[in-house]
């Protein structure tokens, strides 16, 4: 199973979408193992974007995660990555196919609600930075007998 993080981020939060933005989710057939309403501080912002270190909008990331709550969550299931970067869609809104959540509710590509990790690897340590071992819960649903091979 892999594994991945998700942020709800604060246009989303603001706007209202945690509860549609979770549900595409697990219509999807994935399985939230750990989640967290929190307003995320500097430093972690900073690690989390430490990759853009230097860009000209790496200012502006952390400003914009820093400026309200966020839902962190991570996410399990068999190709866990690529079904949730295809659930998410492209960055820009106006580019992602109809039907993934940022065509559906959004525009810009500065504010496109949600974050997906790209790779298992990077799954991984975004998972790590975000939550403790001890805040991952393992568990199934009886019904994955009917979804996964």
């Amino acid at each position: 199973m892999e594994r991945s993080l998700v942020l709800i981020k604060p246009d989303a939060v603001q706007r209202g979408l945690m509860g549609k933005i979770i549900t595409r989710f697990e219509d999807r057939g994935l399985r939230m193992i750990a989640a967290k309403f929190m307003q995320v501080p500097e430093p972690l912002a900073k690690a989390h974007y430490a990759v853009h270190e230097g860009k000209p909008f790496y200012d502006s990331l952390i400003t914009f995660i820093t400026s309200s709550p966020v839902m962190a969550m991570v996410w399990e299931g068999p190709d866990a990555i690529v079904a949730i970067r295809q659930t998410v869609g492209k960055t820009r809104g106006t580019e992602a196919a109809p039907g993934t959540i940022r065509h559906d509710f959004a525009i810009q590509a500065n504010k496109n609600l949600v974050h997906a990790s790209d790779s298992v690897e990077n799954g991984l340590a975004e998972i790590d930075l975000w939550f403790k071992p001890e805040e991952l819960v393992d568990w199934k649903r009886d019904l994955e007998n009917w979804m996964y091979e």
